[in-house]
């Protein structure tokens, strides 16, 4: 127990050494961001789009894995101060609102973005990573036409309203899917590849064998660490392809 508690202490220490909040705002709502502490010198930003519970380690953890491969990596704050779910239920329904009003989701997107470029990211070399509720996001920042130049949507709800226009996406666009996830439905994927192609995108869809929805989360019974090694491998060279 006592080892565990020293392991827990020391993730936490890391992160605070790493990662130094940054507020903001949309309207009256206070927003809390993090940001890696490589911002003196301009370089390739990267967005991070958390799951539905907000910030969470995995999120902070790929924003300090980012800024040891040189990008400076900034975790948005999608929901506000006072407003993070405390269980599944809560996270369900404040993460359902947003994927309903993706023109709010899309504007906390392009909020966040903006204080990654004000952190010292070159704009001209920004992409979003998200993961879950957050890969939904990052499909939405390309749907928005925000100026970035590669979404990777990891374990992402495919979902997208059929009375919504396909549009050109030119953002390019990395999808990481657990073969084994329930949350996405087959004519999920059909209707998005439609979409993809209708909207002449450079995409493309890696599906990882043996992995559940949150296969890449150390922390949920999911976890497939083979699989999820390969996953941020890709994402590292999707990322190198669009920044670098």
């Amino acid at each position: 127990m006592q080892c565990l508690f020293l392991i827990v202490l020391m993730m936490n220490t890391t992160h605070a050494q790493n990662l130094k909040q940054v507020a903001y705002k949309d309207g009256s709502q206070k927003l809390n961001g993090l940001v890696t502490d490589n911002t003196t010198k301009k370089s390739p930003g990267v967005l991070i789009l958390p799951a539905w519970k907000g910030a969470d380690n995995e999120a902070k953890q790929a924003a300090i894995d980012l800024a040891k491969e040189g990008y400076i990596a900034f975790v948005a704050d999608i929901y506000g101060e006072g407003n993070n779910p405390k269980d599944n239920a809560e996270a369900a329904k404040i993460a359902g609102k947003y994927k309903s009003d993706y023109a709010a989701y899309q504007k906390r997107i392009d909020l966040a973005l903006k204080e990654l470029i004000k952190a010292g990211a070159d704009p001209s070399k920004i992409a979003v990573i998200g993961y879950c509720f957050g890969g939904t996001g990052a499909l939405e920042a390309a749907r928005a036409q925000l100026a970035v130049v590669g979404v990777v949507s990891i374990h992402g709800g495919l979902a997208k309203d059929l009375a919504r226009k396909n549009i050109p996406l030119k953002t390019k666009v990395l999808i990481e899917h657990p073969a084994e996830d329930e949350s996405v439905k087959p004519e999920d994927i059909s209707n998005l590849v439609i979409e993809m192609n209708e909207g002449k995108t450079d995409w493309q869809m890696i599906t990882y064998a043996n992995s559940k929805h949150t296969f890449t989360n150390p922390e949920s019974p999911d976890y497939n660490k083979l699989m999820a090694d390969r996953a941020w491998k890709h994402t590292l060279l999707f990322l190198e392809e669009v920044l670098k």
